[in-house]
C-alpha cells in the first residue's frame, strides 16, 4: 500500500490502553477516505490485544480484527 498512516494516540489512566486515531483509504470507495482505530491494550504481563476498528458514516465503531499476543515460556 502506498498510503502512510500518521497516528494520533491516547493513553488511558492505568496506561494499559493506547488508542491510535488514524485516516485512510475506505474499504468500499476508492476515492474517499475514512477513520480508523487501533487500540493495543495490556491484558497482563503476558497477554497483549490489538484490535482494529473503522468508524462508519453513521457514527458506529465496528471492529474488523483482533490479534492476541501471548508471550509463551522457554524451553
Amino acid at each position: 500500500m502506498t498510503h502512510l498512516w500518521p497516528y494520533c494516540g491516547t493513553l488511558d489512566a492505568d496506561q494499559k490502553v493506547l488508542t491510535l486515531d488514524s485516516e485512510g483509504p475506505c474499504f468500499t470507495d476508492e476515492n474517499a477516505s475514512a477513520k480508523y482505530q487501533d487500540i493495543i491494550e495490556i491484558i497482563d504481563d503476558d497477554h497483549h490485544t490489538m484490535t482494529s476498528q473503522l468508524l462508519t458514516p453513521d457514527g458506529q465503531w465496528v471492529r474488523f480484527m483482533t490479534g492476541h499476543y501471548r508471550r509463551v515460556a522457554a524451553k
